[in-house]
């Protein structure tokens, strides 16, 4: 009920938001204002994420699944949404469907998912979020990944493994205040915005 009352509000408080950033991209890059890239969700069913296009058109096809440091096929105005985590505000209508949470693990690409030891799949169990725990330690990712040699071993070998850990351990304990908290943490250590009182 959280999930939806919450996500209904903010498509709808949000929606002369979801119009500027819309034009700003069309009139920038053209079409398609969203990306849809199917992830793993809720018991290993899949579904299209949605977030506001931040790359060039194409991107899945011209590079390593991973974004690393200042990629270059992230556009200009994709780099800022990027940095504010506007880009991920679609994720709202997922949300408002029923296939990701406000709070939860954050959903991987069938790739990755495939690359899961046993133990790891118990996080498919879990609905996928906008935002987890591991989210916000892992909020500087991209430039952890452009420091290594190869990204994509450090992702799947230290950073994957460590972000369902720490996300099957807050499951634990989940609660509704919990999961609030989250939420006003996200916002917190999102460059730009206004830090709410925790």
């Amino acid at each position: 009920m959280f999930d939806v009352g919450v996500s209904a509000a903010g498509l709808l408080l949000l929606s002369p938001l979801f119009a500027m950033i819309s034009l700003a991209i069309l009139a920038a890059e053209g079409t398609p204002v969203l990306f849809r890239q199917e992830r793993i969700g809720h018991r290993g069913k899949p579904f299209r994420m949605l977030k506001f296009r931040t790359m060039v058109r194409d991107a899945d096809q011209l590079g390593r699944p991973l974004t690393v440091g200042r990629d270059a096929r992230v556009t200009r105005i994709g780099y800022w949404l990027r940095k504010s985590k506007l880009d991920e505000l679609p994720q709202l209508i997922n949300v408002l469907r029923g296939q990701m949470s406000l709070v939860g693990p954050r959903p991987e690409v069938p790739a990755f998912v495939a690359l899961y030891a046993p133990e790891h799949r118990k996080v498919l169990d879990l609905i996928p979020g906008i935002t987890d725990p591991a989210s916000i330690t892992y909020r500087d990712e991209s430039e952890l990944l452009a420091s290594g040699p190869d990204p994509e071993l450090t992702y799947v070998k230290t950073i994957m493994p460590d972000k369902i850990r720490i996300n099957l351990e807050y499951a634990k304990h989940a609660t509704l205040w919990s999961d609030i908290r989250v939420l006003i943490r996200t916002l917190m250590v999102i460059p730009g915005w206004p830090k709410p009182q925790a």
